[in-house]
């Protein structure tokens, strides 16, 4: 990429705009943005750093980094050439965010195991040269921190000290005030995303390919996350945990099992892909979800594929010296893995409550109808080691033993189909002992048993009531546009001949966002079978329209289909095409299955152009039982 234009070399004491006009800029040592002091990044703005560079939010500091679709804002390298590199990371530091909420940490001797606003820990991985500002927690669960959105981070994690390698993103102690979506963490040296105590919600994760855990969290995490894509692999050949993944999501509960905070958080609609190797030439990949520390989470519409060791595993504690492994719960009671998933979770505890109202108050990520633990509306595919199931099994989370009185899972599936649409896999790569087959190429959205959902999220103004399994809407690919992934070709295909990806613009539809989806080759008279994207077909009538256009009408925001005028709605089995004069007939087409809609390729030529569908459902399954719209479709012939 271009050298860069504008060097930071101190750290912002005054609020502070970055612009698009002096970008990239690098970074260069240490910055931290200094309590009292904001950080606004403009959307398109571009970091490429060299070694030892990284930029640390203070607690009682903001940073607004608000990139768009068309215009991410990207950390990454200045050896980023654009062309991705499957073997590189550790090439400069991360994005470190430290708030003020509560946390459990036991290293600072005054420290207590009940929450206090003075319990505070020292952020791993940034220099001891300035040990006041690497502090985060405290008493302030509605922190903000600022807003993080459509920002991409690759080949980082170099270390500030030695033995101390740093995350793609750390956050610590940061509060649910602070608002985190559309984020992608891509070949990271050390874990993807660690979270640290506090309450920060994330939407719209992406963690490829990094050297240790993909999601960590420690020091009692009390949020909520929907919408994540995990990658496990590789970003370089070094050991396990420092290049070559470790587990894909390791839940810790505190510091100490019996300290509160402890996490008590819930996972939505997660897609868990891990590094499957079928070769004998070493281990792969660790656990798809790891417990320790007596933590407490709800998943819900995960699919969990391709483990290369167990599917679930509770390892109890995480062998800190300070631990008891024999009471590892609240109080004189001692709530194992079963008792978690038997105990409500609108349990409010009794023993070191939170001053001002007791421990309810801090304990709101989850369904209080749900159990402390829980695994329902899950999909696990490919998961062919010896160890995949059988404590899985043994915890009533798979079907052999849902009958297990008071477990509060329910359906959980194991298929035979993948629920993906494509996943490509490349050679073997060994190291340390370990092997595995990176993904090549990925197009994660549902397919088969994932279009459908048995499972909705709450109603709570954060989680949305998703339709689907996993990360992504049949249609609706969120990492393209914006993420590494899809610049590098990972997640979004090329023209014929060209290296330039294939997408359409994004414009606001009647009751969704309409998404570019398919790139197709389909002759006049071929019959075409088209989903009803975010749509679920549960009984009711479900219909489709399709547009065709040479010339697409300018978007106008409330329309459907793109912006383009709709004269007429079609039933079932009839599809609007613009004839060579642009008058719009009525042809018939076949019908779809539920939750889908069919039409047979009009004889005239539109190679080259693009046309639009929307699918329309009476949804039973709605509440109201109303007339609901799909995300509109954009595809290219």
């Amino acid at each position: 990429m271009a050298t860069a234009q504008t060097i930071i070399n101190s750290s912002i004491s005054t609020s502070t705009t970055l612009t698009l006009a002096n970008s990239p800029y690098a970074l260069d040592g240490d910055i931290y943005v200094l309590p009292g002091a904001t950080l606004t990044i403009e959307a398109g703005v571009r970091f490429e750093s060299n070694a030892n560079s990284t930029l640390a939010v203070a607690r009682g500091a903001q940073i607004i980094a608000n990139g768009t679709k068309d215009a991410p804002i990207v950390f990454t390298s200045a050896n980023d050439t654009g062309v991705y590199r499957q073997l590189a990371n550790n090439e400069w530091g991360n994005l470190t965010v430290m708030g003020s909420g509560y946390i459990s940490e036991d290293e600072i001797p005054s420290n207590s195991a009940s929450p206090a606003s003075t319990n505070y820990a020292d952020m791993e991985g940034l220099t001891p040269a300035n040990p006041s500002l690497n502090d985060y927690g405290g008493g302030d669960d509605n922190d903000d921190s600022g807003s993080i959105s459509y920002c991409a981070f690759r080949y980082g994690g170099i270390a500030s000290i030695p033995g101390k390698e740093l995350n793609g993103l750390s956050l610590g102690g940061v509060g649910r005030g602070t608002d985190i979506h559309h984020v992608e963490i891509l070949n990271n040296i050390d874990d993807g995303i660690e979270i640290w105590g506090g309450t920060v919600n994330l939407k719209y994760v992406s963690i490829w390919n990094v050297g240790d855990d993909s999601l960590d969290i420690d020091q009692g995490w009390r949020g909520k996350a929907q919408f994540g894509l995990i990658v496990q692999g590789l970003s370089n050949t070094g050991n396990q945990g420092s290049g070559f993944g470790d587990n894909a999501m390791e839940i810790d509960g505190a510091e100490r099992c019996d300290w509160q905070p402890v996490t008590t958080c819930a996972l939505h609609n997660w897609t868990v892909i891990g590094g499957e190797n079928d070769a004998p030439s070493g281990s792969p990949t660790d656990e798809l979800v790891e417990f320790r520390d007596n933590a407490r989470v709800q998943f819900l519409n995960c699919i969990f594929m391709d483990a290369g060791k167990e599917v679930f595993n509770d390892k109890v504690t995480d062998g800190e010296a300070n631990n008891n492994t024999t009471v590892c719960g609240l109080g004189s009671s001692v709530p194992q893995m079963q008792a978690r998933m038997t105990t409500s979770a609108s349990t409010t505890y009794s023993v070191n409550p939170f001053s001002g109202g007791g421990a309810a108050q801090a304990y709101t990520a989850q369904d209080p109808a749900g159990k402390l633990v829980q695994l329902r509306g899950c999909i696990y595919y490919n998961n062919d080691a010896p160890t995949a199931y059988p404590e899985a099994i043994s915890y009533g989370i798979l079907p052999q033993l849902q009958t297990v009185p008071g477990v509060g899972h329910a359906n959980n599936t194991i298929e035979t189909s993948m629920p993906i649409a494509v996943r490509t896999r490349g050679s073997e790569v060994v190291a340390t002992g370990h092997a595995v087959e990176p993904v090549t190429f990925l197009d994660p959205t549902p397919v088969g048993a994932a279009l459908t959902a048995a499972e909705f999220s709450p109603n709570d103004g954060f989680f949305t009531q998703a339709r689907y399994v996993g990360a992504f809407a049949r249609g609706n690919n969120w990492l393209i546009g914006w993420s590494g992934t899809s610049e590098f070709g990972l997640t979004e295909q090329r023209a014929a001949g060209s290296n330039e990806p294939i997408h359409g613009t994004e414009n606001p539809g009647v009751n969704g966002v309409p998404v570019h989806y398919t790139v197709g080759d389909w002759a006049p008279g071929t019959s075409v079978t088209l989903g009803l994207d975010n749509l679920q077909d549960l009984g009711g009538i479900s219909f489709g329209l399709i547009l065709f256009s040479v010339s697409p009408a300018n978007p106008v925001p409330g329309q459907a289909c793109n912006g383009i005028p709709i004269g007429f709605l079609g039933l079932g089995i009839e599809t609007l095409v613009p004839d060579a004069a642009g008058i719009v007939t009525v042809v018939n087409g076949a019908s779809g299955a539920p939750g889908e809609f069919g039409f047979t390729m009009p004889a005239a030529s539109f190679a080259g152009q693009v046309f639009y569908s929307q699918g329309f459902g009476l949804d039973t399954g709605v509440p109201a039982g109303q007339l609901t719209s799909s995300n509109a479709q954009r595809h290219m012939l």
